[in-house]
């Protein structure tokens, strides 16, 4: 049928014409109609979006817990004198723009927190390096990862493509820094919403389901029924399945009182999650999720309740930083001091850059009170250094190493003597 027939409605007929996309509403039943939009299709392009994996609830609180704990870590630059003494090197151009703030628009929690939240779930982080005429390095900005494209030239090096407000832009190998995630080559990393889809794809199908049921009010349907002698014609069944639709359909109805007559009774049929394994279907989703990303069931909100608490909560924080986010971390400084800082710079000055992992102890009083203390006994520390991590000011003699007495070799405490067999000969 052309375009001048349907505009007329020549045929008299409704002309049905797929669905091309696009928002579509559940709450309001003739959109379904009006759009030849079905529950499935709609559904459908739900599940196939690309943020769908995301906006899973364990998706999010793992990515949310691995990327937030990493910016949250200060990224330091060091330098190792010729002697072996390692100071931070705050004079160095990399210092201001990893520690500080990468670009004039995001500080350095914001630009690593895409960073890190990009390698997780796409595999790979890039961000476009800025330089000054000079060719030291004045900024990073970050790139969408979805958007770029990475090949590899005749002569060996890398390429990368991406479409920025429909303009393309193309940067050679040493202007994008490329963070690549595990079990990748040199072009890109794994991504783990690809790796993973079918797991994915199960906790987004449970979460669908659990939605479908949940929007009725979980009593998704009821018999209304007459006496055995009467007869309802075409127009009365219509007349009141239209009724009930408008009346009673949905959660946001849900406890309206239902008038009947005419002999008609309402039985109503509930659909209890529990017996249907809807809970524990998604609980194992989530777990499944948590599995993926390394992340302890527990410190995302899943897992049972003993896990939750004491010894538990802290075997797991302990495992996450050991298993979890030490791999991360030297995923991220290698692959920074490699793109970043030269080889013979590395040489000559000792540049190093290293997370400071003691950044986790910031809100846990005790931990770090505890090893100041063993820091100093120990003679690592001295007192003033430790003030200054307080950011507290030095107090007088607080620069003095000093060690505890009492650890004297085992003789002398016997004996009573530096020697101990002098000790015996004069007794």
């Amino acid at each position: 049928m052309n375009w001048f027939s349907r505009l007329l409605r020549i045929s008299g007929a409704k002309d049905i014409e797929p669905w091309r996309g696009g928002q579509v509403s559940t709450e309001n039943g003739n959109n379904f109609v009006t759009n030849q939009v079905t529950v499935a299709d709609y559904r459908d392009g739900r599940f196939g979006q690309p943020n769908g994996a995301v906006g899973l609830s364990a998706t999010w609180a793992c990515v949310q817990l691995i990327a937030g704990t990493i910016a949250s870590l200060p990224l330091m630059v060091y330098r190792t004198a010729a002697n072996g003494v390692r100071t931070v090197a705050k004079d160095h151009s990399l210092y201001f723009v990893l520690h500080d703030s990468p670009n004039y628009d995001q500080t350095a929690v914001d630009f690593w927190e895409v960073m890190a939240a990009s390698i997780e779930l796409y595999g790979n982080a890039y961000a476009e390096i800025e330089r000054r005429s000079s060719g030291v390095l004045h900024a990073l900005h970050p790139i969408r990862p979805d958007i770029v494209k990475v090949r590899r030239k005749e002569d060996g090096s890398l390429e990368y493509e991406w479409i920025d407000n429909g303009r393309r832009i193309v940067k050679h190998g040493p202007d994008v820094l490329h963070i690549r995630g595990s079990l990748g080559d040199a072009l890109s990393g794994s991504s783990t919403l690809s790796m993973c889809r079918s797991v994915f794809d199960d906790a987004m199908a449970a979460e669908n389901a659990a939605g479908a049921i949940f929007m009725n009010g979980v009593n998704p349907s009821g018999i209304l029924s007459t006496k055995p002698e009467v007869r309802l014609t075409p127009e009365q069944r219509e007349e009141m399945e239209q009724n009930l639709a408008r009346k009673y359909m949905g959660s946001i109805r849900q406890g309206r009182p239902m008038l009947l007559d005419n002999g008609l009774t309402w039985t109503q049929l509930s659909i209890n999650p529990h017996d249907a394994q809807m809970l524990e279907s998604r609980k194992f989703s989530g777990e499944q999720i948590c599995r993926i990303f390394g992340v302890p069931p527990a410190m995302v909100g899943f897992g049972d309740k003993a896990s939750n608490w004491g010894t538990g909560k802290e075997i797991d924080v302990l495992g996450f930083q050991k298993f979890t986010l030490r791999k991360r971390l030297k995923r991220i400084e290698q692959a920074l001091l490699k793109q970043l800082v030269p080889l013979a710079e590395r040489r000559a000055q000792g540049i190093t850059i290293e997370f400071n992992f003691e950044g986790l102890l910031r809100g846990d009083t005790q931990s770090r009170y505890d090893a100041y203390e063993k820091a100093i006994r120990m003679g690592i520390a001295t007192r003033n250094e430790c003030r200054a991590l307080e950011n507290l000011p030095p107090i007088e003699g607080g620069d003095v190493v000093t060690v505890q007495m009492q650890d004297i070799p085992l003789a002398d405490a016997i004996n009573g003597g530096p020697n101990g067999q002098e000790n015996r000969a004069s007794s």
